[in-house]
């Protein structure tokens, strides 16, 4: 494990920048393969490749608003607009702080980005992308936000992965009621 944490602190960006590329576009993946009830390549090769850059270009933003929005908690506590915390409180703090402000221009690049891969303009239920920073992705950073710096990208990651998993069960469930 301390290879990681070393390839992680020697190269932010790009570790941040593969891991989505792989666990995002995987996410994305699977999610087309629970709806389907098949194992299948859902994209072209060249859309699966503009989609690994999409969510490379996704975990530029992603890694530097955990920069920042830890930053931004920092600075509350110390300007005393926040109690000092540490733990479960603190880690809340920037997960909810972060996902309010920075969430949803996320929620809206990212279905750009989608729209522009696809070469579509489907805005459809883009409501529930910002409802997800509620129900999910405020209580997954928070945990994301619990562990050493050098696992967080990581574990967002991996998070993509298991709301793609969530989005297709519920996708799925949708098209069978239709």
């Amino acid at each position: 494990m301390e290879w990681y944490i070393q390839l992680v602190k020697a190269y932010p960006i790009v570790t941040a920048m593969v891991q989505f590329a792989l666990l995002g576009t995987l996410g994305d993946v699977i999610s087309k393969w629970i709806i389907k009830k098949k194992i299948f390549l859902p994209y072209a090769p060249l859309t699966l490749f503009m989609k690994m850059g999409e969510w490379a270009l996704l975990a530029i933003f992603i890694k530097y608003a955990f920069i920042g929005f830890h930053g931004f908690v920092d600075s509350l506590m110390a300007q005393g607009y926040l109690p000092e915390m540490i733990g479960l409180p603190y880690s809340f703090s920037i997960s909810a702080s972060m996902n309010l402000q920075f969430g949803p221009f996320l929620v809206i690049m990212h279905r750009l980005l989608d729209n522009f891969v696809l070469r579509e303009s489907n805005w459809h239920n883009i409501d529930k992308g910002m409802y997800s920073l509620l129900w999910f992705w405020i209580p997954a950073h928070t945990i994301t936000f619990i562990l050493p710096k050098p696992f967080q990208i990581g574990l967002a990651a991996i998070w993509s992965v298991a709301l793609g998993i969530i989005l297709g069960y519920y996708n799925k469930k949708k098209t069978q009621n239709i």
